[in-house]
């Protein structure tokens, strides 16, 4: 189970993994858990980080399947929504009957992925 991250510690996984992500396979609504944990890898980040980067960035059937297959429960939606609350610097706490199971390229009222065209980490 991973450990609960600072909104600060969220925001700045979600760039550094989203930077990574759009490098290494092009910008994608989703991205595979081996492709997440292996830019998960290249910028150091402990396996307590992992899960919330998993959160972002996988869809969640397989976000749940991962998860189911290593015998671990993680709430999926509660954590995506902590980190697009973290990215969003609280403005989607005021989104209602969001569904929170888009991608992070479809988030509604930001473009999130105009941030990782700006930070070159």
């Amino acid at each position: 189970m991973s450990r609960a991250l600072t909104p600060g510690e969220k925001k700045t996984i979600a760039i550094a993994i989203g930077n990574d992500l759009s490098r290494e396979h092009g910008k994608k609504k989703f991205y595979s858990q081996v492709e997440i944990k292996q830019a998960l890898h290249r910028r150091r980040y402990d396996i307590d980080w992992h899960c919330w980067a998993y959160s972002l960035y996988m869809d969640h059937d397989s976000f749940d399947k991962y998860h189911e297959s290593i015998g671990e429960s993680c709430d999926y939606l509660g954590m995506k929504q902590s980190m697009i609350s973290s990215m969003t610097d609280n403005a989607s706490d005021t989104w209602f009957d969001f569904d929170f199971d888009l991608s992070w390229l479809e988030l509604p009222d930001i473009d999130i992925s105009s941030i990782f065209d700006l930070i070159d980490l």
